[in-house]
């Protein structure tokens, strides 16, 4: 049974804390980094606020964290809205609604781009799998030849709505060898793998524009599914492709994961846009309509996004004015197994599981991302994450989290993409928040969030609202990859603070990925080292897990380990973790305790 949908309540704590803080600049490929802040309190006063605006030159808060480089777009590019990202070996793929670009980021310090691919489709959503290249295409002027020219007739055959599909081996000359036409075009999609099917890979594409005419794709039907059983709403598209011949790619089913949902509670519209709008209304303005949508009273008709955790089983979809969970152990037929909604929710976005599958967070996208959305006026629950935790295969809300500086009317800013950093043994988060910045957040106390650190840039413009920010951003290989809507590609990398420790760092950078899809979220796993030993221990240590002299001589006995040698180095070890496990007994983080005394133990066995 699907548990009935309910709005959600939310409380908003705010703590006020000081610290020694101060802002600094960053040049276009990162400045040394400043002495790190070891305080475990947020700057005050903020520094994000009242940042100078500029392209190029704009004013830059930081904390904990610094920029490695800042590229531009090239000309083709320039200009025209960066979208998402996806990462293969050394390379990231760029989505812009220019087409695509492949940067080698071997040196992270001076990304090179190597493939420049112009083939207008907005988004231009991007993933990899393998050799092949998948990139969505929903506006109405994208061709199927990647000409420039756009589509000027309400119907025409040269229109690509849809997946294009790319064999990239040589990122230098990828060939479009396929595309796969869609009802409702591919605002995005994700990839999924099905651990029992190795010879294919799935995408659920996730469609939110009108229906196209029959005539243009045969079977497309904007009709309410009582009348018409094929209607193109209320279902996404599950495309198979075949690894050993991808141009054969096909839909395979479309299931309605939204079938008999109900219309989602919605806010109030904020106080300033109230006003806003009466005093339009006062001036004599016209006011804009829109022509009611199909299904309106009804649930979504679309998701947004989805993201898969193959690993268990599990999918996140974000479906407009819903919240689902979805189950995906059938592939290529995904089944809906909860739902929900809230009230504070306006457009629920995308989806991020925690690496042990017993939370999931959601994003909203309040706005549509061209607005305002974290002004002071702004209520906090409003344009955030909701975390929700997992318990029998059901949501569970817990709080909300959103950046915590207040942004200008002059910036796009709300809740958007990123992905889990692995920092071993806690849940953290890098996150895109359109002109808001950047935030890394904790949130393994699912009814605690709290940031950790944040970068931030002023406004594009200083007199008007021009798109810029981060679209998303996704840790890779040891570095956290952003795609800037207006300003290009940056990458950033995390310091030491009173909230992570180098060891933590370094334990995050022994987490390596061949590729990597965000929606398609990977479980992680820590190869032993040393730095996970020592990121535990560290754990312990800010958490008062152990006694303070026990973490001290655990931290001496494992350096002296470090030092030995052969059959030295074990004993050391496997006396060590021996210790460690009888040092649990009662502790008070008794479980991180018996973590840190296994990862001694995996030392040993390497």
């Amino acid at each position: 049974m699907i548990p009935a949908a309910r709005p959600l309540l939310g409380t908003l704590v705010v703590t006020a804390l000081t610290a020694c803080f101060s802002a600094t600049s960053s040049g276009p490929n990162g400045s040394p980094a400043p002495a790190p802040d070891l305080s475990a309190a947020p700057p005050g006063p903020d520094p994000r606020v009242g940042l100078k605006a500029g392209k190029a030159d704009a004013g830059v808060a930081r904390w904990n964290m610094r920029l490695v480089s800042n590229t531009p777009s090239p000309a083709a590019f320039d200009g025209v809205s960066n979208s998402d990202l996806a990462f293969r070996g050394n390379y990231v793929f760029q989505g812009n609604y220019n087409g695509f670009m492949v940067w080698d980021m071997a040196d992270a310090a001076r990304p090179r781009l190597v493939k420049p691919f112009v083939c207008p489709a907005s988004q231009s959503d991007v993933s990899v799998y393998g050799n092949l290249l998948f990139v969505s295409g929903e506006g109405l002027t994208g061709r199927l030849d990647c000409g420039s020219q756009g589509v000027a007739e309400a119907v025409s055959h040269h229109r690509l709505r849809g997946i294009r599909i790319f064999e990239a081996t040589d990122v230098t000359n990828p060939k479009y060898i396929a595309n796969v036409q869609t009802c409702r075009g591919s605002h995005t999609h994700t990839v999924v793998t099905d651990p029992k099917d190795k010879d294919h890979v799935y995408i659920y594409v996730s469609g939110s524009a009108g229906v196209r005419p029959a005539e243009e794709l045969p079977g497309c039907s904007e009709l309410m599914p009582e009348k018409d059983p094929n209607s193109a709403l209320f279902r996404i598209e599950v495309i198979k492709v075949p690894l050993a011949n991808p141009s054969a790619a096909a839909i395979v089913s479309s299931p309605r994961i939204f079938q008999d949902l109900v219309a989602a509670p919605r806010h109030a519209a904020a106080a300033v846009d109230s006003a806003e709008r009466a005093r339009a209304a006062a001036a004599g303005q016209p006011r804009a309509t829109r022509p009611p949508r199909p299904g309106q009273g009804r649930g979504p008709t679309q998701c947004h996004d989805i993201t898969v955790y193959p690993a268990i089983g599990l999918a996140g979809g974000a479906c407009g004015g819903y919240g689902l969970l979805l189950d995906i152990s059938d592939a290529a037929n995904p089944v809906r197994i909860g739902a929900a909604a809230d009230s504070n929710f306006s457009f629920w976005h995308s989806a991020t599981f925690s690496n042990d599958g017993s939370k999931i967070l959601f994003t909203d996208e309040w706005g549509g991302g061209s607005a305002p959305r974290c002004r002071v006026t702004d209520k906090y629950e409003w344009g955030a994450n909701a975390i929700f935790t997992l318990e029998n295969r059901e949501m569970k809300f817990k709080s909300y989290y959103k950046m915590p500086a207040p942004q200008t009317t002059l910036e796009n800013c709300v809740a958007h993409n990123g992905s889990l950093i692995p920092i071993p043994g806690r849940d953290v988060m890098v996150q895109g928040w359109y002109q808001g910045g950047i935030s890394v957040f904790d949130w393994t106390d699912p009814a605690k969030p709290f940031e950790i650190a944040f970068y931030d840039r002023g406004p594009v413009d200083s007199t008007r609202l021009v798109s810029g920010g981060s679209w998303s951003v996704y840790w890779y290989n040891g570095y956290m990859v952003s795609s800037e809507i207006a300003r290009g590609l940056d990458i950033f990398e995390l310091q030491p603070s009173g909230f992570l420790t180098q060891n933590e760092i370094d334990a995050a950078r022994t987490v390596r990925f061949e590729y990597l899809n965000a929606q398609e979220q990977p479980r992680i796993v820590w190869p032993a080292s040393f730095a996970l030993s020592r990121a535990y221990l560290d754990q312990l240590d800010r958490g008062r897990g152990l006694p303070a002299d026990k973490i001290a001589a655990a931290r001496s006995e494992l350096t002296r380990a470090e030092r030995l040698t052969g059959t030295a180095r074990r004993d050391a070890l496997n006396a060590l973790a021996g210790r460690l496990h009888q040092d649990a007994r009662g502790a008070a983080m008794e479980p991180k305790v018996h973590l840190a005394a296994s990862s001694v133990g995996d030392l040993a066995s390497r």
